[in-house]
């Protein structure tokens, strides 16, 4: 039998070689095994949720601390508001002055007593003293807004009775920035057993947060 030619004969004998190695390459390059797709995924994952992720920056604050209560509101609306009261007032302990501050002044002037309080809260952020403003004027509800007081102001009035003795509370609500202003003005006269005003009542509560918040909005901020 005739031999093959050399580059013939180490043609046949390669060829096997050079298609197993051709089958090797392509299972080696082919398609990814379930493990290695799993990484694969959880790689491209991690990165897509590294440049989508939110920044976790602290929202900036304009106010940091409570300022001081008493001197929120000027003497001379104090002797108006409250007849007979140190114009001084008296700071309501709190468990954290930094975040909230209360000042009060009340008097009895012959029959009529007065009473009021005024209140700097500093929250978080401008978002949660907004969500908080919003809860307490739905449990406030009957009043109105206060144009041009702060962010967002609102106003409401309710009468009490309890033993014949009508008392009449002021309440108002301001929103500035991420602080909150809260005033409570209320008055009882013990001779007529009647209340003051609505409208008086309005008007004080009123006076008074306009300057509570003129006096927060000239305090040092954070």
């Amino acid at each position: 039998m005739r031999s093959l030619p050399l580059p013939l004969t180490l043609t046949a004998r390669l060829s096997p070689v050079a298609v197993l190695a051709c089958a090797g390459w392509a299972l080696t390059s082919g398609p990814l095994t379930a493990t290695q797709d799993t990484a694969a995924k959880d790689t491209q994952k991690t990165q897509s949720e590294t440049t989508a992720a939110p920044s976790t920056t602290a929202a900036s604050k304009t106010y940091g601390a409570a300022p001081a209560p008493c001197t929120g509101v000027a003497a001379k609306t104090i002797t108006t508001l409250v007849p007979g009261a140190k114009t001084a007032g008296k700071e309501i302990p709190s468990t954290d002055t930094g975040l909230r501050r209360t000042c009060s002044w009340n008097a009895l002037k012959g029959y009529d007593y007065r009473w009021l309080d005024v209140s700097f809260e500093i929250t978080d952020s401008d978002d949660a003293a907004q969500s908080s403003y919003k809860e307490r004027i739905k449990e406030k509800s009957g009043g109105g807004a206060v144009p041009g007081l702060g962010n967002a102001g609102y106003s409401v009035v309710n009468l009490t009775t309890e033993d014949k003795q009508q008392t009449r509370e002021g309440v108002v609500i301001a929103q500035v920035a991420n602080a909150l202003v809260v005033v409570n003005y209320n008055g009882s006269d013990f001779e007529s057993k009647k209340a003051p005003s609505t409208d008086e009542i309005n008007k004080g509560a009123i006076k008074a947060a306009k300057e509570a918040v003129a006096a927060l909005q000239n305090a040092p901020k954070a």
